[in-house]
């Protein structure tokens, strides 16, 4: 596995090899060990979770105000997607910057998304599965979204008319969330 940090400080791409044959293909998609090596970040998982999405949905831009935090290891097992990080810190010098990154079942790649960072991704074929490895669970009361379609954003999303759900549709823009001090810190 080799890990290289992305343009945004907190956010890494990791590059498995896939080793395919007749019987299809077996690959490494996480390892605590060369996590830390390369990071410097111990990642203990507290939850996982696995969607499968149709083309064209769009999930996100989700985050989470956990007191302990919570980092995110994504990776797409089967079909494809394009995984965006977005910096929310307000105090960054990145802040508002985003990146996007291309995953599929196929590529071995997988991305970590440290706390404060925000993520979503847009299924590009239908039956895509995203499997993600949190560092602490789910909890309603302190997870929050900005509107992935947000202008102040300004990501590129390769589909012009994305499906999204009743409560990423109706998700806050960047500013509001900023102004009611909803932001990570």
């Amino acid at each position: 596995m080799h890990i290289e940090e992305l343009s945004i400080q907190g956010a890494w791409i990791a590059r498995s090899n896939v080793f395919s044959d007749e019987r299809g293909f077996f690959r490494e998609w996480f390892a605590a060990g060369e996590v830390e090596a390369t990071t410097g970040r111990v990642f203990n998982v507290r939850q996982s979770n696995l969607s499968v999405s149709h083309k064209g949905v769009l999930r996100g831009i989700h985050y989470s105000l956990a007191q302990a935090g919570q980092s995110k290891w994504v990776t797409c097992a089967s079909g494809s997607i394009w995984d965006v990080v977005v910096d929310l810190r307000a105090t960054s010098p990145t802040f508002k910057q985003w990146v996007g990154i291309t995953l599929s079942g196929k590529s071995g790649d997988a991305i970590f998304i440290s706390e404060g960072l925000g993520h979503g991704f847009l299924s590009l074929e239908d039956d895509s599965i995203v499997s993600y490895l949190l560092t602490s669970p789910y909890s309603p009361s302190e997870e929050y979204e900005v509107n992935a379609l947000d202008s102040e954003l300004g990501i590129s999303w390769p589909l012009i008319s994305p499906i999204l759900s009743e409560k990423d549709a109706a998700a806050s823009t960047l500013g509001e969330m900023q102004s009611r001090g909803l932001l990570p810190r």
